[in-house]
């Protein structure tokens, strides 16, 4: 099985794969090709984003006037 990929080096394929698909003079099998590899790579791009939102976490005053760390909020999972 293939390594995978790290995201930094996924948005950076997919950046050469938007690059390459702007080609007009691209073969249409190689578009649809690049096309599949791209949603693939999206799709895993934002399901470690999700995934890394749910991790964060702040730093909140407690109600006794001290630092208290907290979940972010839902609210911000909707952006």
């Amino acid at each position: 099985m293939a390594e995978k990929m790290s995201f930094e080096k996924s948005m950076a394929r997919l950046e050469e794969i938007v690059a390459e698909m702007e080609n007009e003079k691209l073969p249409l099998d190689k578009s649809l090709k690049l096309y599949e590899e791209g949603i693939g790579l999206a799709a895993r791009c934002s399901e470690e984003l999700e995934n890394a939102k749910r991790k964060i976490k702040i730093l909140q005053q407690g109600k006794d006037g001290g630092i208290e760390l907290a979940d972010l909020p839902e609210s911000a999972f909707n952006s």
